[in-house]
């Protein structure tokens, strides 16, 4: 069994989460629910539960500043922590970029289902939390130029520098990523995925299979069909309907 808590101030939504715990995810153990920030931090201090199922805007706070002052008290969040949000649209960029997960209000069961697999594939893995960091660290800062990625691999959790990735390759469901001093990691989105959090930072999707940071770009041909040479020394082909922008796009570096 895994244990979780529930820290929410609508009293409705915490009964509705116990009831589809039940329902859809019976290995989910519950120990235990808070209604505040200050509840909150004692009930995780107290149960030390391996699930955290955390509301962003309460009465006296946020589940942010939750973690802060658990991060502050104990050097780290030992848990998975899945926000239940609203469509907060910084939020739930700052989610993905960080590899965390949240249910959107109202909480769908097969979103739910889907959390808990991926939470029990995580405990089999290495995680040290690095990435409830970068969350709170990009919340702080309240931008949305953020700096670095979390990437969830088969082994864990990693951060990279965003400006260190050179290319995204995708392979049916998965994306390669090639960076600066690292071997390849591959993940389990598409790269379609990476193409919405990466299209604000410098990446642009220059065939079906391929996503580039344009800061990596070094020249490009347009014999043989047209591609690109990398900073890694990669040729990379440049679809027919995407040449006229990227030939844009180059003209503006």
């Amino acid at each position: 069994m895994i244990s979780a808590v529930i820290i929410d101030d609508d009293a409705n939504l915490r009964e509705g989460m116990k009831e589809m715990l039940k329902l859809y995810a019976p290995e989910i153990k519950f120990t235990g629910e808070a209604e505040s920030v200050k509840t909150g931090i004692e009930l995780v201090e107290k149960l030390n539960p391996e699930i955290i199922f955390l509301d962003i805007l309460m009465n006296d706070g946020t589940g942010f500043d939750i973690l802060e002052q658990l991060n502050q008290k104990t050097g780290q969040v030992p848990a998975q922590v899945v926000f239940i949000t609203a469509h907060e649209k910084f939020a739930i960029k700052a989610f993905r970029f960080s590899a965390l997960d949240y249910l959107l209000k109202p909480v769908d069961p097969d979103d739910l289902k889907n959390v808990v697999l991926k939470i029990k594939e995580a405990q089999s893995k290495n995680n040290n939390y690095k990435h409830i960091e970068l969350l709170l660290d990009n919340i702080t800062k309240k931008t949305e130029n953020f700096k670095k990625i979390a990437l969830s691999t088969s082994d864990g959790i990693h951060l990279f520098e965003i400006k260190d990735i050179i290319r995204c390759e995708s392979e049916d469901n998965y994306t390669k990523f090639y960076l600066k001093n690292h071997k390849p990691v591959i993940i389990s989105k598409t790269l379609k995925e990476y193409e919405e959090l990466l299209g604000d930072h410098g990446f642009e999707r220059i065939h079906q299979s391929h996503l580039i940071n344009l800061n990596e770009l070094k020249s490009y041909i347009k014999k043989d069909g047209g591609f690109v040479i990398m900073s890694d020394q990669s040729q990379i082909p440049v679809s027919q309907r995407k040449k006229e922008k990227l030939q844009e796009l180059i003209g503006r570096l």
